[in-house]
């Protein structure tokens, strides 16, 4: 069996690597496992393993970390690949493949091509309630969705909050989601801008202290809202293309992408191209004294954004 695992969701990677390592330790004990890291080892090496037989077991697995980083084994893959026995199992991790080569092509067509890509919101949502029940809990389809916007895209953060929800009460809610949970400085930037943009003052000045009262500074939140505004043109720009797509090129989230989705149709590319000005002349201002970038903040916030 050859597989291969590739992909920007280093999380789901290594939760697939460690099943299939699971799976075979336990019909075939780990002295029939091999890894071997194509940053520290040979060609020579990689061949040596794939051609010799088991030793004391009936099937062997190797496990292969980026073996495109060795330039003879990029030259040779097809042959070596194509002589691997059938008591070997090989699984290659590759989290990054170009996808022009002939090795991507090669991969692709000839083995069993895992390709982990990042999650969307629906993906996350699915995701935390499918391994809440995994861990004997249970999690709303609406609460996991609150879960990952108020944690953001991170699987592995999103996975040990999960964990803490749990221990604390097997059945998660909002409200024990509120409890335990701090909302992170990206899911509430979100947040921030989604209530400005409705013309919620007293909600976006309520989160804007709260970030001031966990010792953000100013300058933080401007650099936080510069990013975000970034985001919004890029979102924009790509009119209706797929979030996949716009994710792809942008080298963003698909979860960020889809957040900024919705506060992208209220606006049009004039608007956020004066918002970013409005967030530079604070930035400029605030850093020569000229403006206190607190008030200039709050009052952006509570009135520039409505305004558009």
């Amino acid at each position: 069996m050859l597989q291969t695992l590739t992909g920007e969701n280093g999380f789901g990677l290594q939760a697939e690597l460690r099943r299939i390592v699971d799976a075979f330790i336990q019909e075939h004990g780990d002295l029939a496992l091999e890894r071997l890291d194509g940053e520290e080892t040979t060609y020579d090496r990689i061949r040596e393993s794939l051609e010799s037989m088991p030793f004391l077991a009936s099937k062997k697995l190797v496990v292969l970390h980026s073996p495109g980083a060795i330039k003879e084994f990029i030259e040779k893959h097809q042959a070596l690949l194509e002589s691997v026995g059938d008591a070997t199992d090989l699984v290659i991790v590759e989290p990054k493949l170009d996808k022009r080569s002939v090795y991507y092509k090669y991969l692709k067509a000839h083995t069993e091509f895992h390709d982990h890509k990042e999650l969307d919101m629906n993906g996350l949502t699915s995701w935390l309630v499918s391994e809440a029940k995994q861990q004997g809990g249970t999690l709303s389809t609406s609460d996991a969705r609150y879960l990952a916007e108020r944690v953001g895209a991170n699987q592995q953060l999103l996975g040990n909050e999960l964990a803490k929800l749990l221990t604390y009460d097997q059945a998660v809610t909002r409200k024990t989601i509120d409890l335990l949970v701090e909302p992170t400085p990206q899911s509430t930037i979100f947040q921030l801008i989604d209530a400005a943009f409705a013309g919620n003052a007293a909600q976006a000045t309520r989160l804007y202290d709260e970030q001031r009262q966990l010792k953000v500074e100013p300058q933080q939140i401007i650099a936080m809202l510069a990013w975000q505004l970034h985001v919004l043109a890029l979102v924009k720009a790509a009119g209706d293309r797929s979030d996949a797509s716009i994710a792809s090129d942008a080298k963003l989230s698909p979860y960020v992408v889809g957040k900024t989705r919705g506060i992208a149709r209220k606006l049009s590319l004039a608007d956020i191209r004066a918002l970013i000005a409005n967030v530079l002349d604070i930035d400029a201002k605030s850093k020569t004294g000229r403006v206190n970038s607190d008030h200039a903040l709050r009052n952006l916030l509570v009135s520039g954004f409505a305004a558009h």
